[in-house]
């Protein structure tokens, strides 16, 4: 005899929820067409509620960190740096979130450790996430690629040899302040080429070279920068999807 199927009247509510086991009531997620998967040659296709930073085709809603025009040019889908024009940021500001960002460090290898296919991925303005070319180039761990630099090296080196085309996909969720004092500091998983190089790890506080800084309070919301470190890097398919509620760690 088949069992009858669970009502929402007869089921106990789940602790910190209104909604009972099984409620046939309960809303659903929102459906998301995912996309799809870039390849070396082309890149993907962002999902159906991404919100694109970068098209491929222009600079627009990028400027300077000074807020003149971008100089960095545009060619074959994708943005690459252009030695001594200064850093790029995006001119929309965004908080919590998941971001997707494509890269490839230069095919001809110049220079060594730091020197060689080096930018970086700045949260906020104010934390980085190392780009590095570290296939076959040994520098410290915390500025390897991958690292939050100056603070925690990658669980891995998951690199591909330089001119291919590498993947950062983050979950970032800011830091919380209660005027001025720090109530949770901001934490951050990171997935490169596929694999989790990062697993919700507490950063100490804004990343910088060759010092640690405290927190100071700031707003939840910021432009995402881009490094200029006279390294010809590339960039692709950059865009993110808003993460809007502040429970999202528990």
């Amino acid at each position: 005899m088949e069992k009858s199927k669970p009502g929402h009247n007869d089921t106990p509510i789940i602790p910190g929820s209104s909604w009972r086991v099984h409620d046939m009531n309960r809303p659903h997620p929102v459906v998301v067409n995912p996309g799809t998967e870039s390849s070396q040659t082309t890149a993907g296709k962002p999902p159906s509620d991404a919100i694109i930073l970068f098209q491929g085709k222009s600079l627009d809603g990028w400027i300077h960190r000074d807020g003149s025009p971008a100089r960095w040019k545009v060619e074959k889908n994708y943005m690459e740096v252009v030695p001594k024009t200064g850093n790029i940021k995006t001119e929309k500001e965004f908080g919590d979130c998941q971001l997707h960002i494509e890269w490839a460090s230069p095919e001809k290898i110049e220079g060594e450790s730091q020197g060689r296919g080096n930018s970086g991925i700045f949260l906020l303005e104010r934390y980085e996430i190392q780009v590095l070319d570290s296939f076959e180039n040994p520098t410290y761990a915390d500025g390897s690629n991958g690292s939050i630099y100056g603070q925690y090296p990658p669980l891995v080196n998951v690199c591909r040899a330089p001119g291919q085309w590498q993947t950062y996909d983050i979950v970032w969720i800011g830091p919380r302040f209660e005027g001025s004092q720090l109530i949770r500091p901001a934490v951050i998983t990171i997935f490169q080429n596929g694999l989790l190089i990062h697993h919700c790890r507490k950063l100490i506080g804004p990343t910088t070279h060759c010092a640690v800084l405290p927190y100071e309070p700031h707003p939840l919301n910021g432009s995402l920068m881009l490094q200029d470190h006279n390294n010809p890097v590339r960039f692709r398919n950059i865009w993110y999807r808003p993460l809007e509620k502040d429970d999202i760690l528990g």
